[in-house]
């Protein structure tokens, strides 16, 4: 009951292109990509932000020790 083939799958398919009709499909596949790249994005920005506190806790920590 729980295997799907590839017939399934295309059946599956093509039922969701006429359900959508492909102009639709596109622009939610175009809204998940500018999704996909502002969270890469955010990711980035939080990892350089963390960075940039542990170079500054290192140089306070060394400018302590002198």
């Amino acid at each position: 009951m729980g295997n799907i083939g590839w017939t399934g799958i295309i059946i599956i398919a093509i039922l969701i292109v006429i359900l959508f009709g492909k102009g639709k499909i596109s622009s939610i596949m175009g809204d998940l990509a500018k999704g996909i790249k502002s969270f890469k994005k955010g990711m980035s920005d939080d990892s350089s932000i963390q960075n940039e506190d542990s170079k500054k806790d290192s140089d306070n920590t060394n400018s302590d020790n002198k």
